[in-house]
């Protein structure tokens, strides 16, 4: 039986694999502070994008992107702060915060989820 983190990396292509499908164009994957972890960092345009990949086989444990409840936003956020900043690019930069829900075979996007 494989562990979480091999059928999160698994999901994780999917959902790369899927964005460039649409047109984001990918900068970084599994990026980590002492805060904490963004799935995928890419660009959509003018728009950097922090995504965060949720997978679910079926609806037992609930929608994936109910997954990403409050904390988690919170969470999300700061380290996307950190990374423009250690990236140099100032907060005022175009961003946004879109989840990857994947249930089962089915992939969703949600742009800016929050």
């Amino acid at each position: 039986m494989r562990n979480h983190r091999e059928i999160g990396n698994q999901f994780e292509d999917v959902a790369a694999a899927y964005l460039e499908d649409v047109g984001y164009v990918i900068l970084e994957r599994n990026y980590r502070d002492r805060l904490g972890e963004i799935d995928i960092v890419a660009k959509d345009g003018r728009d950097f994008v922090f995504v965060e990949v949720k997978y679910r086989m079926n609806l037992e444990k609930g929608d994936p992107a109910e997954a990403v409840h409050v904390q988690k936003q919170r969470k999300i956020r700061n380290v996307a702060r950190g990374y423009l900043y250690r990236h140099h690019l100032g907060e005022d930069v175009p961003c946004r915060f879109d989840v990857v829900a994947i249930l089962g075979q089915e992939i969703r996007l949600i742009k800016d989820a929050f």
